[in-house]
């Protein structure tokens, strides 16, 4: 390989339609200027260029966040408030200290880590990224065309089969990754995903308006972590580990750096990269699993005839219809459970994408890229073979999937702290020694509790889906 060529490997991004170099100068002169104002006015500028952060939430935000969070507020109320916050926090972490690498080098993350982190740590991240994908397409299109026969028929307009739901969806899907994958569509793919994320968020927000809220220090009590006792046979550790892997999942990690690098963003980036993180994950994200919780706390939680055993967001959405309106309820939750879904699984087909384009070496919008958005699509079957199965079995799932997880935090662990990678660029002094040392607690926390836990109760999940089926 020439020098010319390895160095086409190391820095950007191949692709066939990028991004225009005049705009991208004249978002670097505003950055620049921006930097100058009070924080105030500079959060401001910033807001209007934001967009990687949205597709995080929009990808976290689905069937496994609804899942975790439902569960959470049907069995113990608000006592896994906590969950959702600490979670992505812990996420924040990592994924601030993926776009100081990314941003500061230019290079493409899967090569980096192949070189300076080690082959297995960066082979173990995208196969774990691809599977990840593709296995949770299967109870996403569940969840997501049985939420459209749900609404039709709150709405009066019958019960269409869910198999036929499911090939809107996939419709949908396809249309959204073609669109990002045209490259000079990228913002625009962006601020769709942006509105859907912030509906699921009113969507929530009008549900818990109509179900009101309980003891106020409940609500207080909720958001300091502790761990509740079991109850009718889930333990309060299982929904934790849900949740915490459902909140950033391998394949959101492989996602982010390479959206980063789809937008052009470079160092003067890092700020706004970070603000980015704040405003377009963090927020949307606490707000909308925060928000199921208290829905189904309210209602669920509450009801007596729930034994804990057996759960879709169907039913959840008829339980709230009779709180708050058979049409009103079903819709508004359905909705926004409909987007959780969607927005998930048109990332996790750009996420295949990315992943087969760094393995092969292909332009990002190329007709191979675009084909290897395709690799998911057999989870619309899950539409006619899943739909039946309780919402239980995505508990598990989040976990197992979560042990992927660890192998690409090591691996930007040991690139932070990389000379040869990040060179002057390696973040030093005090909070440098924090940010590196919070990285590694997080990565062996993962790594030893997420371990053990599937080790030791691995024979449960399979007598529970079994009894959930």
């Amino acid at each position: 390989m020439s020098a010319g060529d390895l160095q086409d490997v190391q820095r950007g991004l191949r692709m066939a339609n990028p991004p225009d170099p005049a705009e991208l100068r004249a978002e670097v002169v505003e950055l620049r200027r921006l930097e100058t104002l009070p924080p105030l006015r500079r959060a401001s500028g910033y807001f209007r260029v934001v967009g990687p952060g949205y597709l995080q939430s929009a990808m976290t935000l689905g069937g496994g966040t609804a899942t975790a969070a439902l569960f959470s507020g049907a069995l113990f109320g608000y006592e896994l408030l906590w969950v959702a916050p600490v979670a992505m926090l812990l996420g924040i972490v990592m994924l601030a200290a993926v776009s100081h690498q990314t941003l500061s080098t230019g290079q493409r993350p899967f090569d980096a880590m192949r070189r300076f982190a080690g082959a297995p740590l960066a082979w173990a991240w995208a196969l774990g990224a691809l599977a990840a994908s593709v296995i949770w397409h299967f109870p996403q299109y569940a969840l997501a065309s049985s939420m459209l026969v749900d609404v039709s028929e709150a709405l009066g307009l019958g019960s269409p089969p869910r198999f036929l739901m499911g090939l809107v969806v996939l419709a949908w899907a396809v249309l959204l990754s073609m669109l990002y994958a045209s490259g000079t569509w990228v913002r625009a793919y962006e601020r769709i995903l942006r509105w859907m994320v912030w509906g699921i968020v009113l969507a929530m927000a009008l549900v818990v308006l109509r179900t009101g809220i309980g003891d106020p220090l409940d609500l207080l009590r909720g958001l300091v972590p502790s761990i509740p006792e079991s109850r009718n046979g889930v333990a309060g550790t299982t929904l934790i580990l849900s949740g915490l892997s459902a909140a950033v999942g391998i394949n959101m990690v492989f996602l982010y750096p390479y959206t980063l690098l789809a937008r052009g963003w470079g160092r003067n980036h890092r700020r706004l990269a970070r603000f980015d993180l704040v405003l377009g994950m963090f927020v949307p994200y606490v707000l909308a699993s925060g928000l199921i919780v208290l829905a189904a706390a309210n209602t669920l939680h509450l009801d007596p005839s729930y034994s804990g055993q057996r759960l879709q967001p169907v039913e959840a959405a008829q339980v709230l219809g009779t709180v708050i309106g058979p049409t009103l309820g079903r819709v508004v939750f359905g909705a926004g459970i409909l987007a959780m879904a969607l927005s998930s699984i048109t990332l996790q087909m750009l996420c295949c994408g990315f992943v087969c384009a760094e393995v092969f070496g292909w332009k990002f919008g190329g007709t191979r890229y675009r084909l290897a958005t395709l690799l998911p699509v057999p989870g619309v079957l899950g539409a006619a073979f899943w739909s039946d199965i309780a919402v239980w079995i995505a508990v598990p799932t989040n976990i197992v999937c979560g042990l992927f997880l660890p192998a690409a935090y090591l691996g930007f662990v040991r690139l932070q702290r990389s000379r040869d990678y990040l060179s002057e660029d390696v973040p030093e002094g005090l909070g440098g020694r924090v940010w590196w040392s919070a990285m590694v607690a997080i990565s062996l926390f993962l790594l030893t509790f997420l371990g053990w836990y599937v080790v030791t109760n691995g024979p449960g999940y399979l007598e529970r889906f079994v009894g959930a089926a």
